[in-house]
């Protein structure tokens, strides 16, 4: 997805969901943008699973408040490495 936004891959996601409902395309087409949908749809997860990672960094409990802090790479890192 590298140079297409989020909003834009949405909008082809949602374009490739009515070509297939509307079952004109022959199936190696079908296949083709299936794929392309598929890939687009982890592109778009990645990129909300990263944005709610930052949000959660950002916005944390401190002693009951809430609190903001700027979210570095590090942080990522640290958390994706907690994660595996």
């Amino acid at each position: 997805m590298a140079g297409v936004k989020f909003e834009q891959a949405m909008a082809r996601l949602e374009a490739i969901v009515n070509e297939l409902e509307k079952g004109d395309l022959p199936l190696d087409e079908s296949l083709k943008i299936f794929e392309e949908g598929i890939r687009l749809s982890k592109s778009c997860l990645k990129v909300l699973e990263d944005a709610e990672r930052k949000v959660e960094v950002l916005v944390q409990e401190k002693n009951g408040k809430k609190s903001l802090r700027a979210f570095s790479l590090e942080d990522d890192a640290d958390e994706s490495a907690a994660r595996s």
